[in-house]
């Protein structure tokens, strides 16, 4: 991450928003840490729901249940998440970006002490319900946060400084698995205390934020605030008048007053952003049925599908997670050079071959030994190229819509994401029962998809205003390119 951060600060624009940008870092690593932090604790989280089922009923935990109640803890995340998403709009609308996230933070304080309480109560009703909390305070989190990026970044840097948001979520993902590590809070007598990493990170928001402006175009598009609108800019980018900067907010203010801002059902329903909506929903499906989902939440039991030793596990999955975050520095530094596209067309496709050569590997490590490993190095492949489609699928949601759409826009796709973040969570243990290995070939088709859509129909966003870019959108026709380019086909 400093390495990032050097690479980034030479470019003065960069620099002026770097502050701003520290308050989405710490927002990141507790989402992240939510994400897997439970991969790690995941046998000792078991032997607890088979003791309290025991104590309480004085019978075994029959396999099934066992197996439900797991499925619960990790799905109901995504489930809390939705709603989280789904208030978004609410929330941002009466409490600003800034104060909505330090309300936020309470949420996930209030949920880490439910989830510390646990264990001594002996009670796994209460990991669900501190699961939920941090769901909801993830989703409504992650949205929020977004949408400040967009707001405050120039179009020229758009990309990189929505994609520093992978970055920091990698980050996040790496620390909680370093942390599950068993030499320091991945022990039995721990988990609960691991699950509970991210309170600390919310109390460093509800410490800092107060003292960082809000969003610009949020106090002067919303608020009519321009005065703080303004004291708000140079806090970011420096001292300067920023006319054109203001005329253009004056401008989407103008917009807004002829055409407000639209709920979820109204924005459903509008022509104009069919194809923003296609496109994003089609991404944020990719990512949550391609296996991404699945590899980072079921990290321990998919390694140990593959013929991994259990005691070495863990730290499989810390590499993982190192892959994983210099990927994401890779591509925020790559994203305004190469675009959007290869990006996302290149990550699907190389994780769709990568899932069938693992289908394969499962197959060959009954017969031979090195299949397993290669099977773990593949996974680790995959884990890296999906920083394209997962890094640029954040940036897209940020720069598809208009201010009077972007609100309403974050509700929908945040509830598609994490409806399928859950649904994944509980059909994977049942899934890689019934199909075993053979479920990766899913995953392959569903990357292809991915692939063939991005490749074929997906404008370039980048170095775009967003009205060019909704252009861009409503000259889409069914094979994919517009008239215009058409007319260039033509001609040549």
């Amino acid at each position: 991450m400093t390495l990032f951060f050097f690479a980034l600060l030479w470019r003065p624009e960069v620099r002026r928003c770097s502050s701003s940008s520290s308050w989405d870092l710490v927002e990141r690593f507790r989402m992240a840490i939510h994400n897997t932090g439970l991969s790690s604790p995941s046998p000792f989280i078991l032997s607890f729901i088979n003791n309290s089922w025991s104590t309480r009923y004085e019978e075994a935990l029959p396999p099934h249940m066992g197996t439900m109640i797991w499925s619960l803890i990790v799905s109901l995340y995504g489930i809390g998440a939705l709603f989280g998403s789904l208030s978004i709009n609410l929330v941002s609308g009466m409490l600003g970006r800034k104060m909505a996230v330090v309300c936020n933070a309470c949420i996930s304080i209030a949920a880490a002490g439910i989830m510390l309480a646990s264990k001594a109560a002996g009670s796994y009703e209460m990991i669900i319900v501190a699961r939920i909390l941090y769901g909801f305070s993830a989703g409504l989190g992650q949205g929020i946060h977004q949408i400040y990026l967009a707001e405050i970044s120039p179009k020229n840097i758009r990309g990189t400084v929505c994609q520093s948001a992978a970055t920091f979520l990698s980050l996040g993902k790496l620390l909680g698995q370093f942390f599950g590590l068993s030499e320091i809070l991945g022990r039995e007598d721990l988990w609960n205390v691991l699950l509970c990493i991210p309170a600390l990170f919310s109390v460093v928001e509800v410490l800092v934020l107060p003292l960082l402006p809000d969003s610009p175009r949020y106090l002067f598009i919303e608020k009519g605030d321009e005065k703080a609108c303004k004291k708000a800019l140079q806090t970011l980018w420096g001292d300067g008048e920023y006319r054109e900067e203001v005329d253009e907010m004056l401008n989407e203010q103008a917009a807004l007053e002829r055409a407000p801002p639209k709920s979820a059902l109204q924005l459903l329903k509008d022509k104009n952003v069919r194809w923003q909506l296609v496109s994003i929903s089609v991404i944020i499906c990719c990512n949550g049925l391609s296996g991404i989902s699945a590899i980072t939440i079921f990290s321990y039991d998919v390694f140990l599908k593959s013929g991994i030793p259990s005691d070495k596990i863990r730290y499989f999955t810390l590499g993982q997670g190192l892959f994983e975050m210099f990927t994401s520095i890779f591509c925020g530094l790559l994203i305004e050079r190469t675009g959007r596209r290869v990006l996302l067309w290149g990550g699907y496709g190389v994780m769709s071959a990568s899932m069938i050569m693992v289908t394969v590997m499962l197959y060959l490590q009954t017969f031979q030994s090195w299949a397993s490993y290669v099977t773990a190095g593949l996974i680790i492949l995959i884990v890296i190229f999906s920083g394209g489609p997962v890094g640029v699928g954040m940036t897209l949601n940020s720069e598809l819509f208009v201010q009077s759409d972007r609100l309403a826009a974050f509700v929908i796709t945040g509830s598609q994401r994490y409806l399928l973040f859950s649904t994944v969570g509980f059909a994977f243990p049942f899934l890689i029962k019934a199909l075993e290995f053979y479920c990766f070939l899913l995953f392959a088709c569903v990357g292809m998809v991915g692939c063939l859509y991005t490749f074929f129909v997906l404008p370039e966003t980048k170095d775009k205003t967003l009205v060019e870019i909704s252009n861009e959108f409503k000259a889409i026709t069914i094979c994919g390119k517009s008239p215009e380019k058409k007319g260039v086909e033509t001609k040549l």
